[in-house]
């Protein structure tokens, strides 16, 4: 009990100094995840006006989806859509209903199971994100736009947010630091997850790329979509840039990115705290 303790107490203060990555082996795929900590921040006032505050802790992937991962998990989970591009060039041409049923199967081994309720028959029944922790443990969804923008551009220290996710508010430079600005056609379209600059908090192309999905609902069937592509100007990866698409849509510049909730640290210190309530009800009884 004691070094589970110990151990718990080291991840906590790693927690609250930085945030680290760590990695899952999931479904036969190997996934990097980057921690969001500092739970309890505070909305920006810049930007995009109210986005960013996220209660609690959690982790989202350090690199977009590839084409390899979503081809292994499509394949095993029978979703049925091939994707865009290969190898580790970020997947694209997924709808966000797909993008759903692949965190499904990554969190309960079956596409219609998870955070996102589908029905036999395939048709979406809504989200729920405590029934699937509840069930499942740890769960992967597509992040809310908050969760996606405070890892894109809340400073890591705690100092607010930047205009950019490099952590400043001046763009990068295209086609070395982030890859967007083509100024196609022909475009060269995307390049290797992870092959511009690392971003202020672990992340590598949330500027850029492909555009990614979010969980946020705008309207009735739209959800939300951030971060820019590889043809998009500056504009697009800027924190004031807000889009979004109908939950159908498929496009070549729309791929994702996975978060996944609770955040194993967060579960720890949980534990912690019913040790020491134990701990004080034995001493009473005692």
């Amino acid at each position: 009990m004691k070094k589970v303790i110990t151990s718990c107490l080291v991840a906590g203060i790693m927690l609250a100094a930085v945030n680290f990555v760590s990695a899952d082996i999931i479904r036969g795929i190997e996934m990097d995840f980057v921690t969001i900590g500092n739970a309890g921040n505070a909305a920006d006032t810049g930007g995009t006006p109210g986005c960013g505050a996220v209660s609690s802790n959690y982790r989202i992937g350090k690199y977009e989806v590839t084409a390899a991962q979503w081809q292994t998990i499509d394949t095993a989970a029978g979703i049925g859509d091939s994707g865009l591009w290969s190898g580790n060039l970020p997947t694209a041409l997924i709808s966000w209903y797909d993008a759903t049923q692949f965190c499904n199967y990554l969190t309960s081994g079956n596409k219609y199971s998870g955070a996102y309720n589908f029905d036999q028959s395939g048709n979406f029944l809504g989200i729920d994100r405590v029934s699937s922790i509840s069930t499942y443990g740890t769960t992967y969804v597509i992040p809310t736009e908050d969760e996606w923008y405070k890892a894109a551009y809340f400073k890591p220290n705690a100092s607010g947010y930047s205009l950019y996710a490099n952590g400043t508010d001046t763009a990068p430079v295209a086609s070395a630091q982030s890859n967007y600005g083509q100024g196609g056609p022909p475009f060269a379209g995307p390049w290797n997850v992870g092959s511009g600059a690392q971003e202020q908090n672990g992340t590598f192309d949330m500027m850029g790329n492909v555009v990614e999905w979010n969980e946020t609902l705008f309207g009735i069937i739209n959800r939300g979509c951030r971060g820019g592509a590889f043809p998009n100007d500056v504009d697009y990866l800027a924190s004031s840039k807000r889009d979004n698409a109908t939950q159908d849509t498929e496009n070549g510049i729309i791929g994702f990115r996975v978060a996944s909730v609770p955040e194993p640290t967060t579960i720890c210190l949980l534990g912690l705290g019913a040790i020491a309530l134990l701990r004080k009800h034995k001493m009473r009884r005692n």
